[in-house]
């Protein structure tokens, strides 16, 4: 009976999630406002991405809301379909999370090869093909290492864009 009053309020709690996006896209919008509009190469501003990303989040959270004043999502499946997978969610914020922590501590390149390995792990483990084991790990910090290191020259050192790096040197 529980999920069947749980269907019966889906339409206002599907609301609920649109105005919690319409919310989100506010904030984002207050922040972008203290953020500098000097415009850098391309008369693009560091506030620019934030804009775009207010208004992305503006027009889902008004679509959100109008799909929830019309029923809702009338053809889910009454028994919410697949379960969500937690370990996968937890490795893939924890690499997100130590990223931003360490980026000034380890510079850019450890620490995105270090969000890699880790979003690797929880997509391969969601997926069921984890294999843990040495040699995994090994080829995910490769793969990383191999992605990162190009992405860092390429932006500190053709579009001059200052990333935090482990060395003064500007190499790593």
């Amino acid at each position: 009976m529980r999920q069947r009053g749980l269907a019966k309020h889906s339409p206002y709690l599907q609301a609920l999630v649109g105005v919690g996006v319409l919310l989100l896209a506010l904030g984002l919008a207050v922040g972008a406002l203290f953020i500098p509009a000097n415009a850098g190469y391309a008369g693009v501003g560091p506030n620019f991405l934030p804009w775009v990303v207010a208004v992305a989040l503006g027009i889902c959270g008004v679509v959100l809301i109008r799909k929830a004043r019309r029923g809702g999502f009338l053809h889910m499946d009454e028994h919410g379909g697949e379960h969500p997978y937690w370990a996968g969610f937890a490795w893939m914020s924890a690499g997100m999370l130590l990223n931003a922590a360490l980026i000034t501590r380890i510079g850019f390149i450890l620490s995105c090869a270090l969000c890699f390995v880790l979003a690797a792990r929880g997509l391969r483990s969601a997926r069921g093909s984890d294999k843990p084991g040495p040699n995994s790990w090994l080829m995910d910090t490769v793969v990383a290492l191999l992605i990162a290191a190009p992405v860092y020259w390429m932006f500190t050192k053709f579009l001059g864009i200052n990333l935090p790096g482990l060395t003064e040197s500007g190499w790593l």
